[in-house]
């Protein structure tokens, strides 16, 4: 990937060429946004030139491990990013509870094999949150050809003493042509839409799924078996893995799970279909967490110095947890890289930001974002009753990122005009590292909208796909092989720019009309 990247442009004398050729069009604008040239300047010399992205990376990633929410390694990071950011500079670096969230959780040995028709190692992981085997465990496999409860139970007694297969749904004998990575065309910056939106009537008609599901589950632990084994997607080896039960101390006890490679996991279904005695060998040793079941946050701030202006805040920030076939690199490693870089940036070029900067790294955003939502509840105010708290008055913007590793290639507006209008002016120093698209659509499944479903302003940065849906997002192949660190220089330089505007802009950033009362999309969302 990284043989197609232009080389960045760092010159001063090219970047103030650049915007003086598109300069003249902010001067007729209706509405001017002042820009201070020389500290964007240096912002982005900061960023291409002497960036800190690989070693944060490597910290992030390939030292802390996962980051499953309550985990060790989520802990392990979130004590290190408070260590550095307070070396940093930064003042009231916490990691901060929000309330109740459930167990940790970590693998502690995985391995499968077939021993019979004859041996073959597979490619597995234990799924977050399901239990253990305390040790090896060897047994025959027996296909489940439904979910239907009524099936179920007329087969509970087959089901014991045996490992598992849940029938896989797709097979892999379609060829791909497609590339596993892209970059955005103009045309398809042009015409880009609204992205990983769910609606209210969608998120409602998962929930007796659920419901269904874990009835069934329930069932199926009832009966003896061993293990349950799956094959949720993926194919060529990429293999994701993923969980949004088990956390909860109403999940619990759970049976030992694995999500199997899906070529491994089809020919354990072509054998056992076969009658054949396929006989598996596995070993999944999982531990809980229940030492602190609180969820926490991790936060810290640039102090405002404006005597008027300081109380007000500009937040940035993505998610610190991630699944755990991997160690969320680009899920959502690469957001909390950028984020840490940009106030390191806006640090060590010495700016005296008129608003307080504060950044949040969340925790539990794959359980349905926990811990920024509950972050909004609890310092600003709830959006099923709009009650909002005086601090709600006094944020300015939040900006998050997290989806992937791409460079920035614009901002989703999210339907605020005024804000859009801001933002095309602030991106036109940037237009010659890619990053010229704004749009007035929608992002959704992410941490900006608990901040929009109060009113206040929160966006999410446009990226450059790579190959974050097809390879990385929730597989075993999100490491830090997988992160460009001359996109993630370049999105740490805009990221900076733009939090670095907000918080010297004269006005706060314009608002849409209040939001109705209503009870949050996520909230709850699991029964």
């Amino acid at each position: 990937m990284r043989k197609f990247l232009p080389a960045p442009l760092t010159c001063p004398a090219i970047f103030l060429l650049t915007f003086l050729t598109v300069a003249p069009t902010l001067v007729h604008a209706q509405n001017t946004e002042p820009l201070d040239i020389a500290t964007l300047n240096r912002i982005r010399t900061e960023a291409l030139e002497h960036s800190q992205i690989p070693w944060i990376s490597h910290e992030l990633t390939d030292v802390a491990g996962p980051r499953l929410t309550n985990s060790p390694g989520w802990h392990y990071a979130a004590d290190w990013i408070v260590k550095t950011l307070k070396g940093w500079g930064l003042s009231k670096a916490a990691i901060e509870p929000w309330g109740e969230f459930g167990y940790g959780w970590s693998a502690e040995k995985t391995s499968l094999s077939m021993r019979t028709p004859y041996y073959s190692p597979l490619i597995a992981y234990a799924i977050p949150w399901s239990g253990s085997t305390h040790g090896p465990v060897s047994a025959r496999t027996f296909l489940v050809e439904s979910m239907d409860s009524a099936w179920i139970a007329a087969h509970l007694g087959d089901m014991k003493g045996k490992v598992l297969l849940l029938q896989a749904q797709d097979t892999t004998d379609r060829p791909r042509f497609d590339a596993d990575a892209q970059r955005y065309s103009d045309s398809a910056l042009a015409a880009i839409g609204d992205m990983y939106m769910l609606s209210k009537a969608s998120l409602a008609s998962i929930i007796p799924y659920f419901e269904k599901m874990m009835s069934v589950q329930r069932m199926i632990q009832s009966s003896g078996a061993l293990a349950l084994l799956g094959s949720g997607g993926g194919r060529d080896g990429t293999v994701f893995v993923q969980s949004f039960i088990g956390y909860r101390k109403k999940d619990q006890p759970e049976l030992p799970s694995l999500e199997v490679a899906k070529e491994d996991f089809l020919r354990l279904e072509r054998l056992t279909r076969d009658g054949l005695p396929v006989t598996v060998e596995l070993q999944s040793d999982t531990k809980l967490y229940d030492q602190d079941l609180a969820g926490h946050n991790v936060v810290a701030e640039i102090p405002g110095t404006d005597p008027t202006l300081k109380a007000q805040l500009v937040m940035l920030g993505g998610h610190l947890d991630s699944w755990t076939a991997a160690t969320g690199a680009t899920d959502n490693g690469a957001g909390c890289i950028v984020a840490m870089e940009a106030v390191r940036i806006l640090k060590t070029i010495g700016i005296q930001p008129k608003r307080t900067i504060r950044i949040a790294l969340w925790d539990g955003e794959e359980e349905g974002l926990l811990g920024s939502f509950h972050y909004v509840k609890s310092h600003f105010g709830d959006p099923q009753d709009m009650k909002l708290k005086p601090e709600a008055a006094l944020v300015s913007a939040y900006y998050n990122l997290d989806n992937g590793s791409g460079k920035i290639r614009g901002i989703f507006a999210q339907g605020n005009d005024q804000a859009a209008d801001v933002f095309r002016q602030w991106l036109v120093p940037f237009k010659d590292l890619g990053a010229s698209t704004v749009t007035l659509h929608n992002t959704g499944s992410t941490d900006h909208l608990g901040f929009d479903a109060i009113g206040i302003p929160g966006f999410q940065f446009i990226q450059d796909p790579l190959d974050y849906e097809t390879r990385t997002h929730h597989s075993n192949e999100d490491n830090y092989d997988h992160l460009v660190m001359e996109d993630l220089k370049q999105a740490a330089a805009i990221m900076a720019a733009f939090v670095y505007n907000t918080a010297m802009r004269p006005q706060m950033m314009p608002r849409k009309p209040q939001p109705k009362p209503e009870k949050f999309i996520f909230d709850d969302l699991i029964p």
